[in-house]
């Protein structure tokens, strides 16, 4: 399941050298306690879980609202947990930037240093497809800059991956875990509340079975056939003097709207959408049709085909099959535990509880110095109250 997604602020600057020291050693205490406490797919819940994960980071000594504490805090656990992996059975991989390109070797790097039996590369392809998902099928303007996958021996596995949008500085954190998790492409989302905006296409909302069936569809009819609808619409484009990346199918989604009373937090997109020129559309759809894809699944993990290519697809469909896409946009503002004013349920504060009760008792048994133990469950109790308050 996908379990959350958070909003913070874009940060710049780097942390201090003090700071990371202390992070990576309380970081590293507070999950060993929890793998000999409550054992490892309980830690995979907990860095799924975008609530847990933001005081954990606050206990550890960053600032609630920071971009940073994501790159930084997962940062921190690779390093810190880089010598007992073996014996917690817990393995981190991926990163940001470069360290995120790495994370399929690092798979197998990892498998063999610790000769693990898991499927690993299904794990590989697992990286790949959670990566593809909210960078290509997720069309919210975020561009993915960070992608950390944890797992266990026994195959269960938990990815937190950021994206950055430049124009509103903000970045956007998203939660996966493998649990209960049936289909990568419909509605791996749970537990968010907010707006939709219209300019974002979510290619893997179930409201939009119909897009990815015709696209899949799309894919197994002669090349020629599809451009000419394609060409056809570009040209439209042209003669109605719209800019060439918009695509005027999108512009009036026909959605009921949420009323401003549910509405919790609301973001504006660009209206830009790139597609791909008819040149390049020909090519990909001939590469296609030479070895279709049966599932949207199969043509989202395809390479080559990315956003652009799948909003394409999704514009043909509507004209030969149509399908109308809804926007339905998953980053709208997650509380695992439910939302104020009951929206998108009542908040239920035993699980409150029984969430930061995991980390406090984590705390409590670190091997961390009193002074430390002190002030990070002042930082904890602080972010209990601050939790509560907002979502009376």
């Amino acid at each position: 399941m996908k379990t959350g997604i958070a909003n913070v602020p874009l940060h710049g600057g780097y942390c201090p050298p003090w700071l990371f020291k202390k992070m990576r050693d309380l970081g590293a205490s507070i999950i060993e306690v929890i793998v000999m406490e409550y054992g490892t797919t309980e830690v995979l819940r907990r860095l799924s879980d975008p609530v847990w994960f933001q005081s954990f980071g606050s206990v550890l000594g960053f600032d609630w609202h920071s971009s940073g504490l994501t790159t930084v805090v997962c940062g921190a656990l690779k390093e810190g947990l880089r010598e007992a992996q073996g014996e917690l059975g817990l393995f981190l991989v991926g990163g940001k930037g470069k360290a995120s390109r790495k994370t399929p070797f690092e798979i197998i790097e990892t498998g063999d240093k610790y000769g693990l039996s898991n499927d690993l590369s299904a794990l590989q392809q697992t990286s790949r497809t959670v990566a593809k998902v909210d960078s290509a099928a997720v069309q919210d303007g975020y561009q993915l800059y960070h992608h950390f996958l944890v797992f266990d021996r026994d195959g269960n596995w938990a990815v937190i991956q950021q994206g950055m949008n430049s124009k509103n500085r903000y970045a956007r954190r998203y939660h996966w875990l493998n649990e209960d998790l049936t289909d990568f492409t419909r509605d791996p989302h749970k537990a968010v509340c907010g707006t939709t905006e219209k300019q974002v296409l979510n290619l893997v909302s179930d409201k939009n079975e119909a897009t990815r069936l015709a696209s899949v569809e799309i894919c197994h009819e002669k090349p020629e056939e599809i451009g000419k609808v394609y060409h056809a619409i570009v040209e439209h484009n042209r003669k109605t003097k719209q800019e060439p990346e918009q695509l005027s199918l999108f512009d009036e989604p026909k959605e009921v709207r949420l009323s401003s009373e549910q509405v919790r937090s609301i973001i504006t997109m660009p209206p830009e959408h790139p597609i791909p020129s008819p040149r390049y559309l020909d090519k990909k759809l001939y590469e296609i049709y030479d070895h279709p894809p049966e599932t949207y699944q199969q043509l989202l993990e395809r390479k080559g085909v990315g956003p652009s290519t799948l909003r394409a697809l999704a514009m043909v469909a509507e004209i030969t099959h149509g399908a109308q896409p809804t926007f339905h946009d998953p980053v709208r503002y997650a509380f695992a535990h439910g939302g104020k004013d009951n929206f998108p349920f009542p908040v239920e504060r035993d699980d409150v509880d029984h969430s930061l009760s995991v980390l406090r008792t984590a705390i409590e048994k670190g091997k961390i110095g009193e002074k430390d133990k002190l002030e990070s469950l002042r930082r904890l109790a602080n972010q209990r109250e601050r939790i509560i308050r907002n979502n009376r």
